[in-house]
C-alpha cells in the first residue's frame, strides 16, 4: 500500500468514526426526554438526566417548585416539571399545547410573571401600531402543522389577549 493510500484510508476511518460518534451522541440527547421523567423522580435525578433546567419558578401553591426546559427559540416545546414540598416530580407537562390554551391564559388576570412561569421566554417579541403594548411570540407544533402562539401584553405587564395562528414558512425555491 503506497503512502498516499494510507493516508487516504486513515482519513477515511477518522470520518467514520467521527460520524459514528456524532451518531451516538445524538441518539443520547434524545434519550434525555422531558416527557419521559416519572412521577415521583428526585429533583437531582431529574437535573442529572435532562441537565439544569432552562429556568426555576416558586410553585403555584407555594410549596415545591417548577423547573422548566424550553426548546425556544428554534423548537416547540416547553416542558414543565413540578416538584412538590419534598423536591420530588409530581408532574410533567409539554405546555405548548393548543388544548390546554383557553384553560389557562387568562387576560386581564395574567401578568408577565404568570407568563413566564407558564411558557418561558419567548421565542420573539413583536410590536404591531393597534397595541400599546408587545406581542410575545412561542412556536409549537399541532400535529405537521408549525403554529404561533401570541400573547399579548400590554405596557403595564398584563395580558390582554391572546391568539395562534400558522407559522409562516419561507418558500422552498424549486430547484428543478
Amino acid at each position: 500500500m503506497t503512502a498516499r493510500r494510507a493516508g487516504a484510508a486513515v482519513r477515511l476511518t477518522a470520518r467514520l468514526l467521527a460520524l459514528g460518534l456524532a451518531a451516538w451522541l445524538g441518539g443520547c440527547a434524545l434519550l434525555a426526554e422531558p416527557g419521559r421523567v416519572a412521577p415521583g423522580t428526585p429533583q437531582a435525578a431529574v437535573v442529572q438526566y435532562l441537565g439544569p433546567p432552562t429556568a426555576r419558578y416558586p410553585a403555584a401553591g407555594g410549596a415545591g417548585e417548577r423547573l422548566q426546559y424550553t426548546y425556544q427559540p428554534a423548537g416547540q416545546r416547553v416542558f414543565n416539571i413540578d416538584l412538590d414540598a419534598q423536591g420530588r416530580v409530581a408532574r410533567v407537562e409539554q405546555a405548548l399545547s393548543e388544548a390546554l390554551f383557553p384553560e389557562r391564559i387568562r387576560p386581564d388576570h395574567w401578568t408577565r410573571a404568570d407568563v413566564l412561569r407558564e411558557y418561558g421566554p419567548p421565542a420573539r417579541v413583536v410590536g404591531v401600531h393597534n397595541f400599546d403594548g408587545d406581542i410575545w411570540l412561542w412556536r409549537y407544533a399541532d400535529g405537521p402543522v408549525w403554529r404561533l402562539l401570541h400573547i399579548d401584553i400590554d405596557r403595564s405587564g398584563v395580558v390582554r389577549g391572546w391568539s395562534s395562528g400558522d407559522e409562516p414558512l419561507p418558500d422552498v425555491p424549486d430547484t428543478r
